[in-house]
């Protein structure tokens, strides 16, 4: 269990930074929301690829299109945060 969340915290880090990234500029926004961002963004992933496509974790490698889309919807979470807290982003 604690093995799940460290993962999740870690995953929530790098999906949020690759979010970040993609938008251009500056954005005002701390890491821990970054990281929450993150692990929604891989969340809601998980739940379209998997609910949609049959993607799991079952097969080995890494999983590209996992992490394309949560980056993706990580940049969405980014700018939506930023327009209801009405930060620049």
């Amino acid at each position: 269990m604690i093995g799940t969340i460290i993962g999740a915290i870690i995953a929530g880090l790098i999906i949020g930074a690759l979010g970040r990234l993609i938008l251009p500029g500056k954005q005002n926004i701390s890491i821990l929301m970054t990281i929450v961002i993150g692990i929604i963004a891989s969340l809601v992933a998980t739940l379209i690829l998997g609910g949609i496509f049959g993607y799991t974790n079952a097969s080995g490698g890494i999983k590209w299109w996992y992490w394309i889309v949560s980056a993706i919807l990580a940049a969405i979470g980014i700018v939506v945060y930023g327009r209801i807290t009405k930060r620049a982003v």
